[in-house]
Protein backbone atom coordinates (compact mmCIF):
# COMPACT_ATOMS: atom_id res chain seq x y z
CA UNK A 1 0.00 0.00 0.00
CA UNK A 2 1.50 3.04 -0.89
CA UNK A 3 -0.46 5.69 1.28
CA UNK A 4 0.12 8.96 -0.01
CA UNK A 5 -1.71 7.81 -2.99
CA UNK A 6 -4.87 7.53 -1.15
CA UNK A 7 -4.54 11.05 0.92
CA UNK A 8 -6.45 14.38 -0.60
CA UNK A 9 -4.39 16.62 1.14
CA UNK A 10 -7.16 19.23 2.43
CA UNK A 11 -7.67 22.66 3.63
CA UNK A 12 -10.91 24.01 4.01
CA UNK A 13 -11.15 26.23 7.45
CA UNK A 14 -12.78 29.61 6.43
CA UNK A 15 -9.62 31.72 8.19
CA UNK A 16 -7.47 29.69 5.04
CA UNK A 17 -4.96 32.12 3.89
CA UNK A 18 -2.98 32.06 0.31
CA UNK A 19 0.14 30.91 2.51
CA UNK A 20 -1.24 28.27 3.62
CA UNK A 21 -2.67 27.14 0.19
CA UNK A 22 1.00 27.58 -1.01
CA UNK A 23 1.99 25.17 1.74
CA UNK A 24 -0.73 22.93 1.14
CA UNK A 25 0.22 22.91 -2.56
CA UNK A 26 3.97 22.80 -1.77
CA UNK A 27 3.72 19.74 0.49
CA UNK A 28 1.52 17.48 -2.02
CA UNK A 29 4.18 17.63 -4.61
CA UNK A 30 6.95 16.67 -2.19
CA UNK A 31 4.66 13.75 -1.01
CA UNK A 32 3.46 13.25 -3.86
CA UNK A 33 -0.52 13.15 -2.62
CA UNK A 34 -3.63 11.88 -4.97
CA UNK A 35 -4.67 15.98 -4.32
CA UNK A 36 -5.32 19.03 -2.88
CA UNK A 37 -8.80 19.88 -1.45
CA UNK A 38 -9.30 23.80 -1.45
CA UNK A 39 -11.89 26.63 -1.00
CA UNK A 40 -13.48 26.92 -4.07
CA UNK A 41 -11.70 30.53 -4.04
CA UNK A 42 -8.05 29.05 -4.12
CA UNK A 43 -8.97 26.65 -6.93
CA UNK A 44 -7.13 28.74 -9.64
CA UNK A 45 -3.71 29.37 -7.10
CA UNK A 46 -3.18 25.85 -6.56
CA UNK A 47 -3.85 24.99 -10.41
CA UNK A 48 -1.09 27.61 -11.07
CA UNK A 49 1.12 26.38 -8.08
CA UNK A 50 0.58 22.36 -9.27
CA UNK A 51 1.38 22.71 -12.53
CA UNK A 52 3.58 20.06 -14.38
CA UNK A 53 2.73 17.95 -11.16
CA UNK A 54 0.65 15.02 -11.04
CA UNK A 55 -1.53 16.42 -8.19
CA UNK A 56 -4.68 16.67 -8.72
CA UNK A 57 -6.82 19.80 -7.22
CA UNK A 58 -10.21 19.03 -5.80
CA UNK A 59 -12.66 21.88 -4.55
CA UNK A 60 -15.94 21.47 -2.31
CA UNK A 61 -19.59 22.67 -3.43
CA UNK A 62 -22.49 23.23 -0.90
CA UNK A 63 -20.32 23.28 1.69
CA UNK A 64 -20.76 22.19 4.82
CA UNK A 65 -24.12 21.82 5.23
CA UNK A 66 -25.59 21.14 1.67
CA UNK A 67 -28.46 23.17 1.45
CA UNK A 68 -27.46 25.20 -0.99
CA UNK A 69 -30.28 25.38 -3.98
CA UNK A 70 -29.50 23.03 -6.96
CA UNK A 71 -29.13 25.91 -8.79
CA UNK A 72 -26.38 27.20 -6.71
CA UNK A 73 -24.73 24.21 -6.54
CA UNK A 74 -24.59 24.13 -10.41
CA UNK A 75 -23.52 27.72 -10.59
CA UNK A 76 -20.28 26.81 -7.98
CA UNK A 77 -19.75 23.74 -10.14
CA UNK A 78 -19.04 25.65 -13.36
CA UNK A 79 -17.31 27.92 -11.77
CA UNK A 80 -14.59 25.66 -10.29
CA UNK A 81 -14.71 24.10 -13.82
CA UNK A 82 -13.62 27.37 -15.44
CA UNK A 83 -11.00 28.05 -12.58
CA UNK A 84 -9.34 24.21 -13.32
CA UNK A 85 -10.88 21.61 -10.96
CA UNK A 86 -10.26 17.99 -11.63
CA UNK A 87 -12.74 16.89 -8.89
CA UNK A 88 -15.63 17.81 -7.14
CA UNK A 89 -16.39 17.26 -3.76
CA UNK A 90 -20.44 17.84 -3.60
CA UNK A 91 -22.25 18.13 -0.04
CA UNK A 92 -25.77 17.00 -1.09
CA UNK A 93 -28.90 18.51 0.92
CA UNK A 94 -28.41 16.99 4.46
CA UNK A 95 -31.75 17.87 5.54
CA UNK A 96 -33.74 16.49 2.71
CA UNK A 97 -32.09 13.41 4.07
CA UNK A 98 -33.69 13.53 7.24
CA UNK A 99 -36.50 14.82 5.87
CA UNK A 100 -36.65 11.51 4.01
CA UNK A 101 -37.20 12.96 0.49
CA UNK A 102 -35.51 11.06 -1.42
CA UNK A 103 -37.37 12.87 -4.58
CA UNK A 104 -35.38 15.75 -3.75
CA UNK A 105 -32.08 14.16 -3.46
CA UNK A 106 -32.93 12.12 -6.99
CA UNK A 107 -33.14 15.59 -8.87
CA UNK A 108 -30.70 17.05 -7.16
CA UNK A 109 -28.14 14.50 -8.27
CA UNK A 110 -29.72 14.01 -11.66
CA UNK A 111 -28.77 17.89 -12.62
CA UNK A 112 -25.55 18.10 -11.36
CA UNK A 113 -24.47 14.91 -13.07
CA UNK A 114 -24.45 15.38 -16.23
CA UNK A 115 -22.81 19.00 -16.12
CA UNK A 116 -19.81 17.18 -14.25
CA UNK A 117 -19.90 14.64 -16.67
CA UNK A 118 -19.67 16.71 -19.79
CA UNK A 119 -17.26 18.29 -18.34
CA UNK A 120 -15.01 14.99 -17.67
CA UNK A 121 -14.48 15.66 -13.81
CA UNK A 122 -14.46 13.22 -11.17
CA UNK A 123 -17.46 13.30 -8.51
CA UNK A 124 -17.51 12.92 -4.89
CA UNK A 125 -20.97 12.94 -2.98
CA UNK A 126 -20.54 13.60 0.60
CA UNK A 127 -23.19 12.40 2.97
CA UNK A 128 -22.30 12.94 6.52
CA UNK A 129 -22.59 9.36 7.73
CA UNK A 130 -21.57 10.38 11.15
CA UNK A 131 -25.07 12.36 11.84
CA UNK A 132 -27.19 9.26 9.68
CA UNK A 133 -28.90 6.45 10.38
CA UNK A 134 -27.63 2.95 8.66
CA UNK A 135 -31.32 2.99 7.02
CA UNK A 136 -30.30 6.56 5.38
CA UNK A 137 -26.70 5.53 4.62
CA UNK A 138 -27.96 2.54 2.94
CA UNK A 139 -30.57 4.73 0.90
CA UNK A 140 -28.10 7.53 0.19
CA UNK A 141 -25.51 4.08 -1.56
CA UNK A 142 -28.86 2.84 -3.53
CA UNK A 143 -29.42 6.32 -4.76
CA UNK A 144 -26.14 7.85 -5.74
CA UNK A 145 -24.99 4.39 -7.06
CA UNK A 146 -27.68 4.25 -9.57
CA UNK A 147 -26.34 7.79 -10.40
CA UNK A 148 -22.89 6.64 -11.52
CA UNK A 149 -21.06 8.72 -9.15
CA UNK A 150 -17.03 8.42 -8.72
CA UNK A 151 -17.38 8.14 -4.96
CA UNK A 152 -19.26 8.40 -2.54
CA UNK A 153 -17.51 10.46 0.66
CA UNK A 154 -18.25 10.00 4.66
CA UNK A 155 -17.79 13.59 6.05
CA UNK A 156 -17.54 17.33 5.64
CA UNK A 157 -15.41 17.24 9.19
CA UNK A 158 -17.80 19.90 10.18
CA UNK A 159 -20.12 17.49 12.09
CA UNK A 160 -19.53 15.90 15.35
CA UNK A 161 -18.39 12.28 14.10
CA UNK A 162 -16.85 12.04 10.91
CA UNK A 163 -15.29 9.13 9.19
CA UNK A 164 -15.58 5.65 10.80
CA UNK A 165 -14.78 2.03 9.84
CA UNK A 166 -18.59 1.39 10.49
CA UNK A 167 -19.66 3.84 7.95
CA UNK A 168 -16.86 3.13 5.36
CA UNK A 169 -18.15 -1.08 5.97
CA UNK A 170 -21.71 -0.23 5.05
CA UNK A 171 -20.58 1.86 2.14
CA UNK A 172 -18.64 -0.63 0.67
CA UNK A 173 -21.55 -3.30 1.67
CA UNK A 174 -24.07 -1.14 0.20
CA UNK A 175 -22.46 0.34 -3.17
CA UNK A 176 -22.25 -0.66 -6.63
CA UNK A 177 -18.26 -2.63 -7.23
CA UNK A 178 -17.49 0.53 -9.46
CA UNK A 179 -18.26 3.43 -6.72
CA UNK A 180 -15.23 3.98 -4.72
CA UNK A 181 -15.02 5.55 -1.26
CA UNK A 182 -13.47 8.55 0.43
CA UNK A 183 -13.09 9.03 4.09
CA UNK A 184 -12.79 12.37 5.56
CA UNK A 185 -13.14 13.64 9.23
CA UNK A 186 -11.13 13.35 12.00
CA UNK A 187 -8.14 11.22 10.19
CA UNK A 188 -4.84 11.95 11.89
CA UNK A 189 -2.91 9.25 12.34
CA UNK A 190 -1.49 6.19 10.16
CA UNK A 191 -3.28 3.48 12.37
CA UNK A 192 -6.82 4.76 11.98
CA UNK A 193 -5.90 5.77 8.39
CA UNK A 194 -5.07 1.95 8.05
CA UNK A 195 -8.25 0.81 9.14
CA UNK A 196 -10.15 2.58 6.92
CA UNK A 197 -8.37 1.78 3.76
CA UNK A 198 -8.52 -2.09 5.28
CA UNK A 199 -12.62 -1.17 5.70
CA UNK A 200 -12.93 -0.38 1.93
CA UNK A 201 -11.57 3.41 1.13
CA UNK A 202 -9.50 4.28 -1.52
CA UNK A 203 -9.12 7.53 -0.87
CA UNK A 204 -8.66 10.01 2.56
CA UNK A 205 -9.53 13.44 2.87
CA UNK A 206 -7.28 14.94 6.00
CA UNK A 207 -5.23 17.96 6.81
CA UNK A 208 -2.58 15.71 8.58
CA UNK A 209 -1.82 13.98 5.65
CA UNK A 210 2.19 14.91 6.64
CA UNK A 211 2.09 13.63 9.85
CA UNK A 212 0.07 10.49 8.76
CA UNK A 213 2.50 9.85 6.17
CA UNK A 214 5.30 10.09 9.10
CA UNK A 215 4.10 7.71 10.97
CA UNK A 216 3.93 4.94 8.55
CA UNK A 217 6.02 1.51 8.45
CA UNK A 218 8.70 1.69 6.06
CA UNK A 219 7.45 0.55 2.65
CA UNK A 220 4.51 2.02 2.90
CA UNK A 221 4.61 5.28 1.13
CA UNK A 222 6.54 6.05 -2.39
CA UNK A 223 7.31 9.62 -2.44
Amino acid sequence: MKLNSYIDHTILKPTTLMSDIEKLCSEAKEYSFAAVCVPPNFVKKAKELLVGSSVKIATVIGFPFGYSAVEAKIAEILLAIVDGVDELDVVINISAIKNNDWLYLANEINHIMPIIRSNGKVVKIIIESGILTDEEIIKCCEIYGLAGIDYLKTSTGYAEKGASVEAVSLFRLHLPAHVQIKASGGIRDYAFAKQLIDAGATRLGCSAGVAILQGAPAGETDY
